[in-house]
């Protein structure tokens, strides 16, 4: 008995490999956001600070000199803690990294209000306003930066709801 079927060599189509889309896990992305914002900060502290600036802010008749600790921990702590929730919930759905992207940026640069409307020589109040500033550019990209990972069990095409 002779049979015109070919044996079977494997697929018609080689299987595709997985799509690898770059990005950093969540704990990696903290750590580039806040490491990122504080040396960006620092240097326009820096800067500020040779350009003659007083580099403090007056409020209810006290003087707050604006220090590197006060610009670090200003830097780092609202992004850690602003994108931290964001990963947490983006665990639930991750469409939230893309939501909390467009709220971070948007109340960081809403925050620029606090030092236009501040008693402070023109050269602090534009410091203060480009660290807010880029306090919101950190945490779009942070965000970013992890948003670009795959998702657990997902070894293809893009994630559902970004």
């Amino acid at each position: 008995m002779s049979s015109s079927a070919v044996p079977n060599s494997g697929p018609a189509v080689p299987a595709a490999p997985p799509v690898h889309r770059p990005g950093l896990t969540w704990w990696k992305a903290l750590v580039t956001g806040a490491v990122g914002a504080a040396v960006v900060n620092l240097t326009v502290l820096a800067v500020a600070e040779l350009a003659g600036a007083s580099l403090i802010v007056v409020d209810a008749g006290a003087s707050h000199p604006i220090t590197v600790g006060g610009v670090i921990g200003a830097s780092v702590v609202p992004l850690l803690v602003g994108t931290g929730a964001a990963f947490l919930l983006a665990l639930w759905k991750p469409v939230f990294l893309r939501i909390a992207q467009y709220v971070g940026g948007g109340l960081a640069l809403l925050s620029v209000a606090g030092p236009l409307s501040s008693d402070a020589d023109g050269g602090t109040v534009a410091a203060l306003s480009l660290m807010h500033i880029t306090l919101g550019v950190a945490v779009v990209i942070t965000l970013n930066l992890h948003r670009l990972h795959p998702a657990r069990g997902v070894s293809t095409g893009a994630r559902a709801g970004e």
